[in-house]
């Protein structure tokens, strides 16, 4: 199980969800709205302390927040090297291409959610890699470093 659990990018949940509106409900309940108003259609309000105003939580709001605790847990993730680390990358960079064709060829996939949440699956891939290099190039240090260029 902990296997599964270190090459599967988490970021893949959100983007799953993502799919699951945008080819079932993309246009709302009674399907007259567009993704976007979909999206951005408030789920509750909450009262704030300032006179009158009110924070409305839609469903856009909650897959962004959604998406960025399984973003941290990505990166505390790619700070572990191993073969599952490199799996992980290269699914990783799988579901990124996923994204990137579904938001420049699919109708309901062209929103601001879901450049972000593509963003961050491109920020996932090249953040892995990089802490990666740097991690396995400590690994690989020999000695002391002095006299080496």
């Amino acid at each position: 199980m902990r296997a599964i659990f270190g090459i599967f990018p988490l970021l893949a949940i959100p983007v799953i969800i993502y799919n699951l509106m945008g080819f079932t409900f993309g246009g709302g309940p009674d399907g007259t709205m567009s993704m976007t108003e979909n999206l951005a259609r408030p789920l509750w309000q909450v009262s704030m302390v300032a006179e009158g105003s009110t924070w409305a939580v839609s469903g856009g709001d909650l897959l962004i927040i959604l998406s960025l605790g399984f973003f941290f847990i990505e990166i505390l993730k790619s700070t572990s090297t191993g073969t599952a680390t490199i799996t992980n990358h290269a699914v990783s960079m799988i579901v990124f291409i996923i994204c990137l064709i579904e938001f420049l060829l699919l109708k309901n996939f062209a929103t601001s959610v879901f450049f972000i949440l593509t963003i961050m699956t491109l920020l996932d891939v090249l953040a892995g890699v990089v802490v990666t290099i740097i991690s396995a190039r400590r690994d690989f240090t020999v000695g002391d470093g002095v006299g080496s260029n």
